[in-house]
């Protein structure tokens, strides 16, 4: 197996540390972040990790609109 490093913000590595810490309970075994990411892979699509809510078109296109302007102020080039 090949790894690769990744970046991802803090609230995401703790929340995935939380993951693979409940794991680790509940299977009295040391789960590293990568198993603990397979095995929530595994056990459900990620679309349904993501999250949803009712908004008007309102809050739509706004939040969309400051989607947009965050893209378009990242500066960083991915290599």
């Amino acid at each position: 197996m090949t790894t690769k490093p990744i970046k991802i913000s803090e609230p995401n590595y703790e929340w995935l540390c939380k993951i693979a810490g409940k794991m680790q309970t509940e299977q009295k075994k040391i789960v590293s972040i990568d198993e603990a990411l397979t095995q929530l892979r595994r056990s459900k699509p990620m679309s349904e990790l993501a999250g949803s809510w009712k908004m008007s078109n309102r809050e739509a296109n706004e939040l969309l609109a400051r989607i947009k302007k965050g893209w378009n102020s990242w500066n960083q080039k991915s290599v």
